[in-house]
């Protein structure tokens, strides 16, 4: 069988994969899968709500050993280092479960704690739930004052200078952090174990004078709040209260999801319990259901999913479909597209605070997230429903143009897109201590401003168009001296470039200009021995891994179309990269990779998307195909 041959036969296989597993409506989806923190934590809910379901709790348990590593650690990552949340919070989760701290795996859990730095290294997050089971001093944390809720909007620090899914987050957390709960244990299940004598001291302390910098005045500030609060003249903290519980009652779906995000779900939830509203109210039994809807079951136990992503695989399954030649009125795009249009966004939601004129358009992530469309997806669907025949395609132009007017009313001042929100850019919001994941803003990327300039091409903008020209100037200044893209949503200057040259392409930009250039380079410095791509999640915190790492199917095709979309699809990089795909693939049609390439918060959350896999490597093929036989 000639490379041809080959190449034709790796396609069908793959595009009989991938229609095998789209669902009767419509869509496509599968496991987002991140760290075990996730799951660990609704053994913590349970606990704190008085709703262990004994049996539940047993198949978490066993996922959680499953997953524990020989080390006796839980990372981040496939193939990472220990992280210390996730190993600290699983240890707690199977404690509460009542697993013998006698057991090997809990011995080897615990030297796994003490080896990388013990609890005085957790995040913020994992010494609030350490607070809320009475093990360590509410005084530790950060404060989180339930009246940042009453801040007027043109205030530097309100809530809406908070990133999307931080706003989610806080405004329930603080609720929460006001009553400063105490869930108390039998003696046995708790985990004093964990503490060392270096422990005693596990608040944030400033390195220098009160105005030496933004970091050490947000410490002091947090403890002249602390101080204040031992008052028990509290003059505004019903009000407020009130006010933050109406926000999230307001924020939560019809179908009972807050924000689609496990961490928006749980904080609510528990912020409804400590308010004391009834585990009968239609708002508590609607939001438990959505948290069961992120449970998955598998044979190693059960797991709780960060958040689910079906719009976003079901676009890109639809568009490598699209890419491997499959025609664009086939009965399988136009049922997907025809789900798609079903879950337009009609309404207005947090994203209308700073841009109010123009009307809802846009697509979510999940299922359902009315309130929080993103920039990324809708660019996504927008690249798929502008290739499709619909038998009706009035409604498809009319929707089109909805969501194309509001893509475009989200460009950020400085020329680029951001995922949820315009011009979420206040910086010194990352330096406040609560803020020690450093994510606390949303601001544009080159990977989101270049899957919309993608767009724009493909709707045939031109390059003097003002929009056009401010964001490919954004992705000048935003590309690094070596010739690469940051990548915020995929792992990392691989996925961030190939995003930036697909985006200059189909634009029409002259991708032989020097810059553009750089970026072929860097893709082709960076090939592997085998001919494919890989990058570990460890480049966001070592710049100098960039482009380093185990080959995956879903980076190296990511690399090659980044290359194909340069020019250089005659090159003998491009031929090895496509090789290593044909010879990678599974019998079955598709491809396996145990790495995670996709990211939620550079450095401390990263996600397996269990559909990368199976639509990157098509969608690759498909244009190699593509360029080769026009």
């Amino acid at each position: 069988m000639n490379f041809n041959e080959r190449l034709d036969l790796a396609i069908n296989k793959s595009r009989n994969f991938l229609l095998s597993r789209q669902t009767e409506e419509g869509y496509w989806v599968d496991e987002l899968e991140s760290n075990a923190t996730i799951t660990a934590e609704l053994v913590f809910f349970m606990h704190f709500t008085e709703t262990v379901d004994l049996e539940k709790q047993k198949k978490i348990t066993n996922y959680l050993l499953h997953t524990q590593r020989e080390d006796g650690s839980w990372p981040l990552y496939f193939g990472g280092p220990c992280d210390i949340n996730s190993t600290v919070e699983s240890y707690m989760a199977l404690s509460l479960a009542g697993i013998s701290k006698g057991r090997p795996e809990m011995i080897q859990a615990r030297e796994a704690i003490f080896a990388n730095g013990g609890i005085k290294a957790t995040r913020v997050f994992t010494k609030v739930f350490l607070a809320m089971f009475g093990q360590i001093s509410w005084n530790v944390c950060p404060s989180v004052p339930v009246e940042i809720i009453l801040l007027k909007n043109w205030f530097p620090l309100n809530i809406y200078e908070m990133s999307s899914w931080s706003r989610s987050t806080v405004v329930p957390l603080s609720i929460v952090i006001s009553h400063k709960p105490v869930c108390h244990l039998p003696e046995g299940n708790d985990f004093k174990e964990l503490f060392t004598s270096g422990d005693s001291e596990l608040g944030f302390e400033s390195d220098g004078l009160v105005f030496s910098s933004w970091r050490n005045f947000f410490i002091n500030l947090d403890k002249l709040i602390k101080f204040i609060g031992k008052s028990p003249w509290k003059p505004f903290r019903k009000i407020a209260r009130k006010r933050a519980l109406s926000w999230v009652i307001e924020h939560q779906e019809e179908q009972g999801d807050f924000s689609g995000i496990q961490p928006a779900m749980l904080n609510s939830l528990l912020a409804y319990h400590y308010e004391g509203i009834s585990k009968n109210d239609p708002k508590w039994v609607k939001g438990l259901e959505a948290v069961e809807r992120f449970l998955i079951n598998k044979k190693e136990g059960t797991l709780m999913q960060a958040c689910v992503s079906p719009l976003w695989d079901t676009a890109i399954a639809a568009n490598a479909l699209c890419d491997s030649g499959m025609s664009t009125d086939h009965p399988a795009l136009v049922k997907a597209a025809k789900w798609i249009l079903s879950k337009q966004i009609v309404k207005k939601g947090d994203w209308a605070i700073k841009n109010p004129q123009i009307e809802p358009g846009g697509w979510a992530f999940e299922f359902y997230n009315e309130l929080y469309p993103d920039c990324d997806d809708t660019a996504e669907i927008l690249i798929f429903l502008n290739r499709i025949k619909l038998p009706d395609s009035y409604q498809k132009l009319q929707e089109s143009g909805k969501a194309t007017s509001w893509l475009l009313s989200m460009q950020c001042q400085s020329g680029g897109w951001a995922a949820f929100d315009i011009d979420n850019e206040q910086e010194i919001l990352n330096q406040v201590p609560f803020a020690d994941h450093g994510a606390m803003l949303d601001p544009p990327s080159a990977d989101v401003s270049g899957r919309v300039l993608w767009l724009l091409g493909q709707l045939k903008f031109k390059k003097n168009h003002p929009k056009v020209k401010r964001v490919i100037n954004f992705l000048k200044r935003k590309q690094e001296s070596n010739g690469s893209w940051w990548g915020r949503w995929g792992v990392n200057y691989i996925y961030g470039s190939w995003l930036a040259l697909t985006g200059l392409a189909s634009i029409g930009e002259d991708m032989s200009q020097p810059y553009v250039c750089r970026s072929i380079k860097w893709f082709e410095d960076h090939q592997n021995k085998d001919g494919g791509w890989g990058e570990t999640c460890e480049s966001y915190k070592i710049p100098s891994l960039a482009g380093k790492g185990n080959s995956t199917a879903s980076q190296t095709a990511w690399a090659v179309m980044g290359l194909i979309a340069g020019g250089d699809e005659e090159s003998l990089v491009v031929k090895r990269g496509i090789e290593f795909l044909l010879n990678r693939q599974e019998p079955h049609g598709s491809w396996y990779e145990d790495e995670f390439t996709g990211t939620g918060f550079p450095i401390h959350f990263f996600i397996k998307y269990h559909m990368y896999q199976h639509f990157f490597p098509l969608m690759a093929l498909g244009r190699y195909r593509s360029v080769l036989k026009p």
